[in-house]
């Protein structure tokens, strides 16, 4: 590796201040006059993230149903806990082969049309599903919501980039992806009022597709689809898909950030999912406790609810506030976020089986800091990417996460969780609540190591984030100026496939 390719901070400020600052100094005063302030902002910009938002929180909703009456769904099926842990791993499997699809098309088709056409499919495919007695052909459908998430979710971060520039975009991210833990947190709520109130967890995925069908209506009628890279007044044109993943592979920001996010994945991946199951097993060895597992999935819910209304933005202020002192704060942010939550989710791990209180408390904590990495690491991916392949970006980063991260997370805490069973108890016997609970806590104790990998990835990122910002910067600055001249057509196409 280039020695000068990992010089720490003092060199990343020196490219701040050299004469690159002559070729974006156009493009930041443009910036600076149209949507430095929310006063900028119209009406229908507005509107466009709210739907977007809305989408968003009954993506996430969606989701995580079935995790607040995991319990239910392993009777139903007679299935043991690696094969619950399948149906989340094959929802996830799908969303991410199917991302970089809808990705390449996100960068040249009509958006509107494509998410359109994806929050349909989830929503048709999560009512069917929710009539289906078969194991296998409802593991099938579960992998077809994830084809319809996959639309979306490479897509709508996107737009928003293109509406929005500077502060504006990092609040609008905060305020999209606020949605992300609050609709996780509705999802366990939504999954165990619907059981409680009709004693069949089926009806908990029959509320998401009603409102789906009004977010269709929404996208179709309403929602603004902006030319890419509007905001930056970007004349790149979109290249070949090929240029456009050599690009990515060759921007260490993106790739590290994207790795460090993998991190994340896997951890709430295999939290979200086994997070009530555990906690209910805890909260069965201690004396005196009733343990409900509705109310469990509702508590934890709760607390997750709470945790990202208050981490994601949390997360957002912060580095809003210290990019002006540090350049590289974005990413230095998420690092030590990501080895904060460490402790506490280890504490909260072994104190499910003695302390009730202290564990929701430490949960509380954990996810907390945890989530001020969720618009951060969006902020990242839209400004080290030039505007025609952030689609492409967003799918590409949705893939590898979630292939690393939790689309075998909560499988292969399922996995470990019951080998440690058979380990613990003999084959001819029930295994008691305690040897359950023992076999899931060191299951999840994987978590914490992935945490900190996470961390340390986050903290490389810092080491190249100003230079490769500087790139697009310039990229998008030098193609602007070379639009006007009409004799240099060739200088887009070079500058589109080599700004990164």
């Amino acid at each position: 590796m280039d020695q000068s390719s990992i010089t720490p901070n003092t060199s990343n400020q020196q490219l701040v201040t050299s004469d690159n600052e002559s070729a974006t100094a156009l493009l930041h005063e443009k910036q600076a006059r149209r949507r430095d302030t929310l006063r900028d902002v119209s009406y229908v910009e507005y509107m466009t993230v709210g739907i977007l938002c809305f989408v968003n929180l009954i993506n996430y909703m969606d989701r995580f149903t079935l995790a607040s009456v995991l319990t239910e769904v392993k009777c139903e099926f007679d299935i043991g806990n690696d094969s619950a842990g399948f149906l989340q791993t094959v929802f996830v499997v799908a969303y991410m082969v199917f991302a970089p699809i809808f990705g390449y098309l996100g960068d040249r088709y009509s958006r509107r049309k494509i998410m359109a056409f994806g929050v349909a499919l989830w929503s048709l495919t999560t009512l069917f599903g929710s009539l289906i007695k078969n194991f296998a052909v409802f593991a099938l459908f579960r992998g077809l919501v994830g084809v319809g998430e996959a639309s979306y979710s490479t897509i709508a971060p996107t737009i928003i980039s293109d509406l929005f520039v500077g502060n504006v975009r990092s609040k609008m991210l905060a305020f999209f992806y606020f949605a992300i833990p609050v609709g996780s947190g509705f999802g366990y709520i939504l999954g165990s009022a619907a059981f409680s109130v009709t004693g069949d967890w089926r009806w908990g995925l029959r509320v998401t597709p009603i409102l789906g069908a009004v977010a269709v209506v929404l996208i179709s009628c309403v929602m603004r689809d902006p030319e890419r890279g509007q905001a930056e007044e970007s004349h790149m044109k979109p290249t070949s898909y090929r240029d456009d993943l050599r690009a990515l592979i060759k921007n260490p920001s993106f790739m590290l950030s994207t790795l460090a996010f993998t991190c994340v994945a896997f951890v709430t991946g295999a939290l979200a999912w086994w997070g009530p199951r555990f906690i209910y097993l805890g909260l069965k060895l201690q004396p005196g406790v009733d343990a409900d597992e509705s109310s469990v999935s509702l508590a934890f819910g709760l607390a997750g609810l709470f945790a990202g209304a208050l981490g994601v933005p949390l997360g957002a202020a912060l580095a809003a506030r210290l990019r002006a002192r540090a350049p590289d704060c974005d990413p230095l942010i998420c690092g030590f976020a990501l080895l904060a939550s460490v402790p506490f989710v280890y504490s909260a791990l072994v104190a499910a089986g003695a302390h009730r209180s202290l564990t929701y408390c430490l949960i509380f904590f954990g996810m907390l800091v945890l989530n001020l990495t969720w618009s951060i690491v969006a902020d990242i991916v839209l400004y080290v990417v030039v505007p025609p392949r952030r689609s492409t970006a967003e799918a590409f980063q949705i893939l590898i996460s979630h292939m690393f991260g939790d689309a075998g997370s909560p499988y292969l805490v399922g996995v470990i969780s019951e080998n440690l069973i058979r380990t613990f108890s003999p084959a001819s016997s029930e295994p008691s609540d305690s040897v359950q609970f023992r076999a899931l806590q060191y299951a999840l104790f994987t978590t914490c190591f992935v945490e900190v990998i996470g961390g340390v990835f986050f903290l490389v990122t810092a080491l190249y984030i100003v230079r490769d910002k500087l790139k697009v910067d310039r990229a998008i600055a030098e193609a602007e100026a070379q639009s006007t001249e009409p004799s240099h057509s060739n200088a887009q196409e070079d500058t589109t496939g080599g700004g990164e």
